[in-house]
């Protein structure tokens, strides 16, 4: 996969998924429309100002509550190709897997990370390149069938293709 450059959204510890996308608007799962509405409770300049390629960075036990896929979905609908957190949940993990949304884990060097700082992502590797800064960090590098599932757009894409 390609090296990821992007700004940096950041957010806290216990991201839950109500926030992420919260319940009010889940009568669709149209993407767009989620992604219209994403973290709208906790940033509502969010998906007003988000670009293509920008990078969310959340703190510990992100993507916890409720086992929703409209979450990652929203996010990844956002135009974020990747999401680097101290600690995901792992059942938001998994979805993200799924969605074709790839997560990196860092511990406690994602406090080094602030908003607005410029990050470089290359998911192969699982490094991390702040440019603002100058800190590097190392996430484990997606495994093979992981990146394979990203590259593919989501677990049912990636099947398609298999077949």
């Amino acid at each position: 996969m390609a090296v990821l450059e992007g700004k940096v959204w950041r957010y806290g510890d216990n991201i839950d998924t109500d926030v992420i996308i919260p319940a009010r608007y889940l009568n669709t799962f149209d993407p767009k429309e989620l992604a219209s509405h994403c973290m709208v409770d906790i940033d509502p300049t969010f998906a007003k100002e988000v670009k293509a390629g920008d990078i969310m960075v959340g703190g510990r036990n992100f993507g916890c509550g409720s086992s929703r896929e409209h979450a990652p979905v929203a996010i990844k609908a956002s135009g974020i190709p990747v999401i680097i957190a101290e600690s995901f949940a792992r059942i938001f993990y998994r979805n993200g897997i799924n969605v074709g949304l790839p997560l990196l884990e860092i511990g406690k060097d994602v406090e080094k990370i602030h908003a607005g700082d410029i990050l470089k992502v290359d998911l192969s590797k699982g490094t991390i390149e702040d440019v603002t800064t100058g800190d590097t960090f190392q996430a484990p590098p997606l495994p093979g069938f992981i990146e394979e599932i990203a590259k593919a757009g989501g677990l049912i894409n990636y099947v398609k293709e298999k077949k």
